[in-house]
Formats: structure tokens, C-alpha cells, sequence
């Protein structure tokens, strides 16, 4: 079929429609002259000139005020609105211009005063008749099913109308999509019937009771206009599964999810090449300290995945212990994996999981919750410092070829306990590792979205109980990155390792607000920020600030062969200064009277460390400002 015909066949109905009316038109006129003259109006000389008139005006009129952007399939209130107020501003004009061509005269007010409702009934009723129609067809088909309006009109949307064909769950009334190429266009007999922007008056159109976002290569920022735009129509909405969950393996039913918080992430999420990271520790025996954990859990996921020779999972903690381990022997069968339940601080421990030839460790344990640890002085040097200190020390022992310490953005320039015994770790790293054989990487990451203890399941609890959700500050910014994102720079940072302990960090683009990220969580729920759901502000807690940074001013960073990773040059050492510090730390951690002596010393070992900063408004100390 060439495009010309194509184009007629699609204006075919609506030309159609445009005819119906027009007829209509010419038969109420003559149907009001017929009856004006049965009541005694004298004969019409020139009807056919008011028959022109009332046409042409008429027509015209109900173009302009918008009746044929809707379908009569999608009948609604606001096309009868657009019928009334067509009719009367018709009605008008007729009447002016029959006036100025002098023949307002002959026409009696019989038919002049009527006419307008008449029109109303016979274009409207047929609108009404039809919609009722099709909707008992459409009931009768689909007693039970859902009315869903699909966004986008793509492979995905071609894709999710043949599963809900066959799922027989939901009706699909239309598909919007901003290829004005495709408007009026059919996918899989259901009609494209507008941009997305007109989401809101075509939701109106088509009455569905769910919104599916069928459009799975939109960037962050067309995913939050979108999310807006549902969040306008008071609509709840969900998201077509997506190739990559297909692939992974989803139930054989049809399931819309709803919309992933990551895909607001304000960012493109970065690609990586699984070649480079997992191929590093395919057939190789690694270690993943704090395997119960967000971060843990899924390197041991990826690791697993990757066709590591054996696994060796650390945890202290009973329950992730056996749920992680489970998952792993499931879905990994061919994977050796090896549980420890221990504390890596503990060095007969560390022993045990480094028994024979380990090639990679992956120390993930740690205390990470910032304002617990500005009381906490004590466990954040014992659990952050001492336990990697052990750790690398027995990684050295055990001829170790890789330790890869997992740190944060926070122990650049900390304002916070969790920051600077960050910081202290990868100097005491640094310090156990040097002359070693063994290959130290350090990789830094900022926040990590839905972790436990991250304000993504704060938030969805806050919005679960009715409210409020709180933000500490309307200005604060976080950088944010995902799950799998982490993950996967830390496998990365293994094959892109040509330094012993370089520093690595992902460049995560703009930071994200708190509060805009609060409003779009409470949007994606299906509620409305500051209307069905509060925002509330209670003010910064100890050791938070503003805004984070990502380098320091010292570390010279460089582009890596990922172009979003950077690598950073360690910053020397006084290897017998820190040697001297972790052997006093030892001694004080066996004091119980040792807080203010703690606090002292990890302000000795880390000197930018200055908490009186955390409002965020100069993260650098004096001494470091940036050149």
C-alpha cells in the first residue's frame, strides 16, 4: 500500500464524521423550516443561500472550537461542551451574516431559537449511542478488564498490545506518542490518538483506569516529564517490562511493574562492558566481606554470575548470611559458594576464608548510617578502621593478588564520623599493603539508590503510612547512583587497576535534590506531593551537609579507558606515622573510657577531617582549597 493511500485510509473516518455533521446540519435547518412553515411562516424564497450560510458558518465553527480532535469512540463530556458552545457561537454568526446579506427577514425565529438544541441532539446523540456501543462490546469481550492508555507507540507498545491481547486482564483504549507521523496511525488495531502532552485532556477522552509507559529508551529527564504528566490525570501507572527483565527471566503472566525509581535518576545510567569487569574474575576464587549487604549481596550476585571458580560469602549477620547463600546456591548452582559467619575483624576468621589461594577480596562490611556514627565514635574505628586494617594484613599473609576497598565520596574533605573512618581505612590499607604483592584499589561511590538504610525506603515507608515524608533541607543535594552501577565500577576498577592503590570514582553528572527526588517517589505511588502526601523539613542532622563533592583537591584524577571512570593517584603516606596511629587505636579500643581520646586520634589521622563545616557551605578546609 503506497503512503498516499495509507494517509486517506486513516482520514477516512474522520472525514466520515465530518460529512455525518454536515448533513446533519442541512437537515435540522430544513427540519425547523419545515416545521415553522406547518405552524404558518411563510415559504423560504431563498433557502438555499440560508442552507449555504448555515453550512459553511457552522461547519467552520465546530473546527475551530476543537470537536474533531476527539473520536466518537472516546465520546466524552468535553466533546458535547465543544458542541453546545459550537452551536450557540454558530447560531450567532448565521444569524449576523443572514443579517448583513439582508435576508435575516425571511427567517423566522422558530427556526433560529431552536436550532442550536436541535444541532446539540442530533450531533451529540449519535456520539453518545456509539460510545455506548463500543463499550459494551469492549465489556463483553473483557468483562473484568481494564481500560489501560499505553505511552508510546513503539517496538515496546507493538510488543505489550499482543500481551494484553492474550492476557485478557486489560483492554487497551489508545496509544499517545510524540511522532506526529504516527497520529491518527493504528498498532495492532488500537489508535494513536495524540502526543503525550495531551495525556491529561485525552485521559479525560478515553476514561482508563491505568496509564502503562511503554517507553523504555527515554532519558531520566523525559521519564520525570512523563511521571508529571500521570501524576496530572490523579491516574495510576505502571511501566511495560523491559527487554533486559524478559531476558532475566520474569513470570510467564503478564506483569506491569511500576515505574522504577532509578529511571528518575537524572542521568542516563552508565553502560559498562561486562566483558572488562566480570571477565576479570571468571574462574577465580574471590572474597566478599559484608555479603549480606546491599552493595555485598549483589557483587556476590555479579561475581557468581560472572562463572567465579568459587565463592567465599562473609557475613556477621545470621539472616542475610542464609538468605544471600540460598539465593546464590538457587540460581548458581555450578558455583561453589562458601559461607562465613563471622566478623572479618577477627583475625582467626580471616584465616579460615582466605584458606588457600584467594585471588580477589572485596571488602564491603562496614558501618555506613551517618548520623548513628556521630555517637558512635568507638564501633566507626573498631568496624571501619581496625576490621580493614585486619583484613589487608591478613590479605598480605595469605599472598592475596587483590583487595579492592569499598569506600565513599564522604571521606573526601569529612564533615562526618562515617567520612573520616573512611578516610583513616583507606589510609590504614594503604599502610598495611605497602611493598606487598598485593594489588590495592580503592573505589569510591556516593549515595546508592535503595540500599538498606538510603532515604529511597525511608521514603517509600514514609509514603506507605499516609506521610509526611521527611527532608532534612529543601536545598540538599546527594550524588546517586544504583545498585548494579556500583557493582559494576567496582569490578571494574579491577581491570582497569595499573597502579597499586589507585583511587577510583564514577562521574555521576549532576547531584540530585532530596526534596525533588521525595516529590517524584510520591508521584510514582500514585499521590500528589504537598497535597495527598506532605513534605516536611526537619533540618540537618549531625554530620550531614549540603552537598557533597566527588574529588579532592590533591588527588590528581585522569580519564580512564571508561570515560566515566576516573582514577586518582593515592596521596603519600607516612606508612610508620599511620602504623604507630592503628597501634594506639588498638590500645584505646580496650579502653572503655576512651571516647574523647578516640575522637582525638582520628582527627590526628585524618587532619581535613573538620565536622564544624557540615553545613555544607565551604566543603574545603583552608588548608586544601583547590588551585
Amino acid at each position: 500500500m503506497t503512503r498516499p493511500t495509507r494517509s486517506f485510509t486513516r482520514l477516512l473516518p474522520r472525514l466520515l464524521i465530518v460529512l455525518h455533521d454536515l448533513a446533519m446540519i442541512v437537515f435540522v435547518w430544513l427540519a425547523l423550516r419545515w416545521l415553522a412553515s406547518k405552524a404558518g411562516a411563510p415559504a423560504a424564497p431563498s433557502l438555499g443561500t440560508e442552507l449555504m450560510v448555515a453550512v459553511l458558518v457552522q461547519g467552520v465553527v465546530l473546527r475551530l472550537v476543537g470537536l474533531y480532535q476527539g473520536l466518537w469512540r472516546f465520546a466524552s463530556v468535553p466533546d458535547l461542551a465543544n458542541l453546545v458552545r459550537g452551536a450557540l457561537v454558530g447560531v450567532l454568526l448565521i444569524v449576523a451574516i443572514l443579517f448583513l446579506i439582508g435576508l435575516l427577514p425571511d427567517v423566522p425565529r422558530r427556526v433560529l431559537f431552536p436550532y442550536p438544541v436541535a444541532l446539540v441532539v442530533m450531533l451529540g446523540l449519535p456520539r453518545v449511542l456509539y460510545r455506548l456501543w463500543k463499550d459494551h462490546r469492549l465489556r463483553s469481550t473483557h468483562a473484568d478488564a481494564k481500560r489501560v492508555l499505553v505511552l508510546g507507540a513503539g517496538r515496546t507498545a507493538e510488543n505489550l498490545l499482543r500481551e494484553l491481547a492474550s492476557d485478557g486482564r486489560y483492554a487497551p483504549v489508545g496509544l499517545l506518542d510524540d511522532n506526529p507521523a504516527l497520529k491518527g496511525a493504528k498498532v495492532r488495531g488500537v489508535p494513536v490518538l495524540g502526543s503525550i502532552g495531551d495525556l491529561p485532556y485525552i485521559a479525560q477522552e478515553t476514561a482508563p483506569n491505568l496509564i502503562v509507559i511503554a517507553m523504555p529508551s527515554a532519558s531520566a529527564s523525559e521519564m520525570q516529564r512523563v511521571v508529571e504528566l500521570c501524576d496530572h490525570t490523579g491516574l495510576p501507572f505502571r511501566a511495560a517490562p523491559r527487554l533486559t527483565d524478559v531476558l532475566a527471566g520474569r513470570p510467564q503472566r503478564l506483569e506491569l511493574a511500576e515505574v522504577r525509581i532509578e529511571d528518575l535518576l537524572g542521568r542516563p545510567p552508565v553502560e559498562f562492558d561486562p566483558s572488562l569487569g566480570l571477565a576479570s574474575v571468571a574462574g577465580k576464587r574471590v572474597l566478599v566481606t559484608g555479603a549480606g549487604g546491599s552493595i555485598g549481596s549483589e557483587l556476590a550476585r555479579q561475581c557468581a554470575a560472572a562463572g567465579a571458580a568459587e565463592l567465599v560469602v562473609l557475613e556477621r549477620a545470621e539472616l542475610p548470611m542464609c538468605e544471600i547463600t540460598e539465593e546464590l546456591q538457587r540460581r548458581f548452582p555450578e558455583v561453589p559458594v562458601v559461607s562465613l559467619l563471622a566478623d572479618c575483624g577477627d583475625p582467626v576468621a580471616c584465616t579460615i576464608a582466605l584458606a588457600g589461594k584467594v585471588d580477589y577480596v572485596f571488602h564491603a562490611a562496614a558501618c555506613k548510617q551517618v548520623p548513628l556514627l556521630e555517637t558512635q565514635v568507638r564501633e566507626a574505628l573498631r568496624n571501619n578502621v581496625v576490621v580493614s586494617s585486619v583484613l589487608a594484613r591478613a590479605c598480605r599473609e595469605a599472598g592475596v593478588e587483590n583487595f579492592v576497598f569499598i569506600s565513599t565520596d564522604k571521606a573526601i574533605c569529612p564533615v562526618n564520623v562515617l567520612g573520616a573512618s573512611k578516610r583513616f581505612a583507606e589510609l590504614a590499607c594503604q599502610a598495611e599493603l605497602d611493598g606487598s604483592a598485593v594489588r590495592l584499589s580503592v573505589v569510591r561511590f556516593g549515595n546508592v539508590l535503595d540500599s538498606a538504610g538510603s532515604v529511597v525506603p525511608l521514603f517509600r515507608q514514609q509514603i506507605a503510612a499516609g506521610g509526611p515524608v521527611t527532608v532534612t533541607h529543601p536545598e540538599v543535594t546527594r550524588y546517586f547512583m544504583t545498585i548494579p552501577e556500583a557493582c559494576q565500577l567496582i569490578l571494574h576498577s579491577v581491570s582497569l587497576a595499573s597502579e597499586n592503590g589507585a583511587v577510583y570514582a564514577l562521574d555521576m553528572g549532576r547531584p540530585v535534590a532530596i526534596r525533588e527526588l521525595a516529590e517524584q517517589m510520591i508521584r510514582l505511588s500514585g499521590k500528589r506531593p504537598g497535597i495527598d502526601i506532605a513534605v516536611s523539613y526537619t533540618g540537618l542532622r549531625p554530620g550531614e551537609k549540603l552537598h557533597e563533592i566527588l574529588f579532592h583537591p590533591q588527588e590528581r584524577y585522569q580519564r580512564t579507558r571508561h570515560p566515566l571512570i576516573l582514577q586518582a593517584k593515592p596521596r603519600d603516606i607516612g606508612v610508620g606515622h599511620l602504623q604507630a596511629l592503628l597501634a594506639r587505636l588498638d590500645a584505646l579500643l580496650a579502653d572503655p573510657g576512651a571516647n574523647t581520646a578516640l575522637t582525638d586520634l582520628l582527627r590526628e589521622a585524618v587532619p581535613e577531617y573538620r565536622p564544624e563545616t557540615h553545613n555544607g557551605d565551604d566543603p574545603y578546609p583552608a588548608d586544601l582549597k583547590p588551585d
